[in-house]
């Protein structure tokens, strides 16, 4: 795994996303996730949180995470 972002974002359809603002969009949302978990985790294992039990928290959320609606 890495901290880098996809080459290619698959879409819904099977294609790659190509748009460029849709690009930058992901790009900057991607770098910001990436900051707020590392901080979060840093600060977990800090104050003394198992590494594991905090990667185990965080891919809960990820599993918790509820699809939006398409097409409002």
């Amino acid at each position: 795994m890495s901290l880098d972002p996809p080459a290619l974002w698959p879409g819904a359809d099977g294609e790659p996303v190509s748009c460029r603002e849709k690009l930058k969009t992901l790009a900057e949302n991607h770098a910001e996730l990436v900051q707020v978990l590392q901080d979060a985790f840093e600060d977990a294992v800090l104050m003394g949180v198992d590494e594991q039990a905090m990667r185990g928290v965080f891919m809960g959320v990820v599993q918790a995470l509820k699809t939006p609606k398409v097409g409002r």
